[in-house]
This record gives structure tokens, sequence and C-alpha cells, in this order.
């Protein structure tokens, strides 16, 4: 007896190549604190006060951490629209989840950050005028985006995200420090301005920044510290994200510091002269306090490390928040004459520099390896029920 073969169906052609920006589908605003923290390595060091930066090995050093953070945000713009131009399903998703949607405070800061190093360093390579004209042009575009930001994500996470007070983090003060970043960086273009008007109106604007993310952070940090000291730890993974809340604090005392440079001359006598006393009366204790959370934070992610946390993006916070820590704390140096602020800021700068290194080591492998780009991994399907029959 012959049985007769069933004709098998013919396979379905290809109708189209798969889409040559797959790579970016799971490219989130969270992928800026590379830029972020890659810059203030740069940043951060032009600023130490006992390091001869205009040596020619220390500054070409820190010029070229600068030019790479530059071509590092270029790529991640690029990357970015074309995530939004053609993965708008995971755009609008990245918007409504209310653990990524605070990241798009990144996207201003990586502005910020950038721009703030062309005066000081992006000035070697491409002109003072160009560098001025960059800082400009990112510092305008940053500022524009944290303050949308800062509106933004506090109304999503109201009328939009579901959140308790359970689901506080550090990551809830990203969208809130952008305008800070502003703050302290846009004093450096006020010596470009034209005097009278336009400086002291830039200055002024600086300071209500300031002002607006101190009192949104004041109001925040609260519930992510009774979050942490009422619900336990944060899970391994988001340990890391405890150094955001170093962001604030690093960046007002810089923010602060840097009021009381460049005021005077721009506003009258008694103003100029409180900037200064503001500078060491607000920034010795914020000082003091990010200390105190720095300590804390280590001790946590020791802790997280011990019980099997391994590398993920959330490492970038160990970067940009202490290189602001470091730049406070040479305004500290500058503005109270004390040696020891001199130590403290080339202590968190080794940090600083330690941090980067293993935060870009560890990211460069997951790009080559294509894991820190791969989606979310599927949950595994539970065991049907038994329902068939059995002989």
């Amino acid at each position: 007896m012959v049985t007769a073969t069933r004709r098998q169906p013919p396979l379905p052609r290809a109708t189209a190549r798969p889409p040559r920006t797959t790579a970016v589908r799971h490219l989130g605003p969270n992928w800026y604190a590379c830029v972020m923290g890659t810059a203030i390595v740069a940043g951060a060091g032009a600023t130490l006060p006992v390091v001869p930066v205009h040596a020619p090995g220390p500054r070409l050093a820190l010029t070229t951490v600068w030019a790479l953070s530059l071509v590092l945000l270029g790529v991640l713009l690029t990357a970015r629209a074309l995530h939004w131009a053609h993965h708008r399903d995971r755009a609008r998703a990245h918007l409504l989840d209310p653990a990524m949607a605070p990241f798009y405070g990144c996207l201003s800061m990586a502005l910020l950050a950038v721009g703030g190093g062309g005066p000081a360093l992006g000035r070697d390579w491409i002109g003072l005028r160009a560098a001025v004209v960059l800082d400009a042009v990112l510092f305008t575009a940053g500022t524009a985006v944290g303050l949308a930001a800062a509106v933004a994500v506090p109304y999503l996470m109201a009328v939009r995200h579901r959140v308790t007070a359970d689901d506080a983090s550090p990551v809830w003060l990203l969208p809130l420090v952008a305008p800070m970043v502003s703050a302290a960086l846009g004093p450096r273009l006020v010596p470009y301005l034209p005097e009278g008007q336009a400086r002291a109106t830039l200055l002024l604007a600086c300071v209500a920044m300031f002002g607006l993310s101190l009192l949104a952070t004041l109001i925040t940090l609260p519930l992510v510290f009774g979050r942490l000291l009422t619900g336990g730890p944060p899970p391994l993974a988001l340990t890391p994200a405890l150094f955001l809340v170093l962001g604030p604090l690093g960046q007002s005392t810089t923010a602060v510091g840097a009021f009381a440079d460049v005021a005077p001359g721009v506003v009258a006598a008694p103003y100029a002269e409180g900037f200064r006393v503001l500078a060491v009366l607000y920034g010795v204790p914020v000082m003091g306090f990010a200390l105190l959370w720095l300590g804390l934070a280590a001790a946590l992610v020791v802790r997280a490390w011990r019980r099997g946390m391994r590398f993920a993006m959330t490492w970038w916070a160990f970067t940009f928040p202490v290189g602001t820590c470091v730049t406070g704390a040479g305004a500290l140096a500058a503005h109270t004459g004390l040696a020891a602020y001199d130590v403290l800021t080339l202590v968190l700068y080794a940090l600083l520099l330690v941090a980067w290194a293993v935060a870009a080591r560890c990211t460069a492998r997951g790009l080559v390896s294509g894991a820190l780009l791969a989606g979310p991994v599927p949950a595994l399907p539970g065991p049907r029920s038994a329902t068939a029959r059995t002989r």
C-alpha cells in the first residue's frame, strides 16, 4: 500500500526588508546620561583649583573628552530623531511610562553640559567666537527643553501616570533639576552679552531658575527619602539612581558660586555682595548634606553589589551628579579659600573619573554585544491547564 504525501504549501515571500532603524527602537531618553556624564568629566576638570588646566597635557585631554561629548550628543540626537520618526509607538510609550518619562530632563542637561564646555575648552579647537555661539545655541535649546520638561513631566504624572508614594524614586528629580543646570551654566554667558540690561536679565533669569528648581526639589526630596526609610532599599538595578539626589545639591552650590562670580558690575553693589554671602552660607550646609547622601547612597550600592547587582544604564548616575559636587566643592574652595575644599574637589573628581571609566567601558561592551539595545525580554508563558485527553 502506497500512502500519498501531502504537498507542502509554498513558503511565503518576503514582502519587505526589516527596517534599518530596528536598533533604535528601544533607545530611550535615558541614553542622554552618557553625554551628561562625559561632558561633566571635561567641564569639572576645567574648574579644578589646583591642577594646571592651561598646561598642554591636561588641557588637551580635557578638550578631547569635551569633543567626545559633542560627538556623542550629535549621534544621540540623530538616533533619537530616527526613533521618533520610525517608532512613535515606543516613543509614546516612553512618555506614558512613569519610570521613563522623567528621563526627558536628560536631553536638556546633555545640551547644557556640552554647551557649557565650549567657551572653557572648545575654544582651543573651534575658536572663542564659535565656542560662545555654540554655547548660546545649546544653552537656549537646553533651557527651553528643561523648562518644558519641568512642567510636562509632573503634569503627565498627575493626569496620566498612575503613581503612589510607594513609587517615589530619585528619577523623579531629573526634570526638576534641569533648570538648575541652566542656572549654574548660564552665568558663563553673561560676560559675552552687552553691558546693562542684557547681562542683568540673564543673571536674574538664572536666579529665577535656581529658585524654581530648588523649591521643586525641596518638595520632591522628602518623598524620596521617606520612601527609602519606610519602604526599604530600591531594586538592585535601580540602586545607583540614589546618586541622582546629588545632582540638585551639587548643582545648586555651583550655581550660587557662579552668581557671586559674575554679579559685580552686573547688579547693584548691595546685591552683588549678597550673592557673595549666599555662595558661602548656602553652599557650605548643602555640600554637607550632599556628603551625607553620598555616604548613604554608596553604602546601599555596596549592599546591592554584594547581592548581585550588575551593570545597567543606571550606572551613569554615578557620573553627572558626582561631577556637580566637584564643581560645587570647587566653587566653595574659591569663595572660602579653605584648602579642605580643594582636597574634597580632587577626591570627588578622582571618584568621577573611576565611575566614568567603568560606565563607559560597560556601555561600549553592551553596545558591541547588542544587549543594551535589545528590547525587553518577554515573560515566559505559564504552564497550560491539563485539559487534553490522555491514553
